[in-house]
């Protein structure tokens, strides 16, 4: 190859800017990546082979559901369900851009059709419903679609008498559906009292973020809930608390560990150890029904 044609072709390549100070380093996309808590380089071969965590400073990056799924069910095991369903624009929502131009944004970037990813599986050989959210598909806000997929997941569990497993990361509801989009909130919540009177168990895992309306419906009323270290759990974000109470709020507020210190959470679970973890709770709760049948 002529040295010409080299140097074009080596332009041409997609490169991202990593290291710090006034020196920066050109290196191919993918082949690395930066840590945004401790700002490390990190081989991209590296950081998949510890679940997408930092080995510096255990930072926890950021998966997709399939990723999620992947970590907590026992492989080869899990058959989705509901793939086709996705939303629709009821309201011709628009604002910077038209809603419906949004979902087919998010279905091209992402290959899937809503925000959230269901079906069966087994954890440490119990038999489960599980569900996760992609943020990467509108920051897996709840629409109706999505709201239907996850009370499906919960009346799945009931009727086949299986655990519940949902792993969430929203930024809660989403706007361009209204009060379409609000509904969701009871209707998950009452798909969960449903499962909760039949005396099947739900675990839910709170990822970073999980926010708004799936926080104050389905997310936080599991029987157990975990969450990954320093994911940022609550309702409204901090700068909208700070301008409504004038008051600044407390280092590490709306953080896993914080809600963990105030009764929010069960236990913040790094992410190695969540499907060992999962795996034990339905062990603990297998027992105490066969024991509940047997009296």
């Amino acid at each position: 190859m002529p040295i010409a044609d080299w140097f074009k072709a080596r332009d041409e390549r997609r490169y991202t800017s990593i290291g710090g100070g006034s020196a920066q380093t050109d290196v191919p996309e993918g082949v690395w990546s930066k840590c945004d808590a401790c700002k490390r380089t990190i081989y991209e071969g590296e950081l998949v082979a510890a679940n997408r965590v930092c080995p510096h400073c255990g930072h926890h990056f950021p998966l997709t559901a399939m990723q999620r799924i992947d970590l907590m069910a026992d492989e080869g095991t899990f058959v989705e369900f509901d793939a086709g369903l996705t939303s629709v624009d009821p309201l011709q929502f628009c604002a910077v851009k038209p809603y419906a131009d949004s979902l087919d944004a998010a279905q091209d970037k992402t290959g899937l059709n809503e925000a959230i990813i269901t079906g069966r599986a087994t954890i440490g050989g119990h038999d489960v419903v599980i569900a996760a959210m992609d943020f990467r598909f509108i920051g897996a806000s709840m629409g109706s679609a999505v709201g239907e997929k996850v009370t499906r997941t919960l009346e799945a569990a009931r009727a086949e008498k299986r655990a519940a497993v949902i792993v969430t990361a929203s930024g809660g509801a989403r706007m361009q559906e209204g009060i379409l989009s609000l509904m969701q909130m009871a209707k998950t919540s009452s798909a969960v009292a449903r499962l909760g009177s039949a005396g099947l168990p739900y675990i839910s895992v709170l990822t970073d973020p999980t926010m708004g309306g799936v926080t104050a419906s389905f997310a936080v009323l599991a029987d157990v809930v975990f969450a990954e270290p320093a994911a940022r759990i609550g309702f409204a974000g901090p700068l909208i608390i700070e301008q409504t109470i004038r008051q600044k709020l407390p280092r590490g507020f709306q953080s896993a560990e914080s809600m963990l210190q105030h009764g929010m959470l069960d236990g913040v679970v790094p992410r190695d150890e969540l499907a060992s973890r999962v795996s034990l709770v339905l062990d603990y709760l297998a027992l105490a029904s066969q024991s509940g049948d047997a009296s």
